[in-house]
């Protein structure tokens, strides 16, 4: 004899069937989360090591600073013998299509040494080429007390993603928020040598 289709019937099949998604949902992510966290880690350490000093020989675990409520991560490098030669610093300006994830370097008189884009979601072919060394690469050896982190057209000295101004002001704007951070830091006895 075949079960008749009832309300209840539909209801405990469908009961079911969200059990098992869910328990097979949660197996992927338990066995995912620490590959995926490994990666991020390894991405982490590798825009560290792209954004500091060639004259870093070491660096030191990630510390956060409270800079207007927000709360910054960053990192200090220091040469053989012990002394400070730079700072990677977290920044996240929010750009046409989200936040767009930054490490700034800075060297120790707060020259912009390098920068990395570690995540962004901006409109491809556009906005994304703020990823490509034609438009970052302006920003090495970036002095911020000789020039001015905004685009050209507001006035500033950085040169504009073609039909992306919204994110090459994103981009310029975390920079600038960047050092604001990296003075704050320098504030601290973070960057004296201990």
């Amino acid at each position: 004899m075949a079960v008749q289709s009832s309300f209840k019937n539909m209801t405990i099949c469908l009961f079911a069937i969200c059990i098992v998604c869910s328990g097979l949902l949660a197996g992927v992510y338990a066995l995912t989360k620490a590959p995926i966290d490994a990666a991020a880690k390894a991405k982490n350490e590798a825009a560290i090591l792209e954004v500091l000093p060639d004259t870093a020989a070491s660096i030191e675990e990630e510390r956060t600073v409270e800079f207007e409520g927000q709360t910054y991560a960053y990192n200090l490098a220091y040469d053989e013998v012990g002394n400070v030669v730079g700072c990677a610093i977290n920044v996240a300006p929010v750009g046409f299509g989200g936040p767009i994830a930054i490490k700034v370097g800075f060297d120790i008189n707060g020259v912009i040494w390098n920068t990395k884009v570690l995540s962004q979601a901006e409109t491809p072919g556009l906005g994304a080429k703020c990823v490509e060394p034609s438009f970052y690469d302006q920003f090495k050896g970036f002095n911020p007390a000789e020039k001015t982190l905004a685009v050209k057209k507001d006035g500033g000295d950085v040169d504009a993603i073609t039909a992306s101004t919204i994110t090459s002001r994103a981009y310029a704007d975390g920079l600038a928020l960047a050092v604001k951070v990296f003075h704050a830091i320098g504030q601290t006895p973070m960057l004296i040598n201990e």
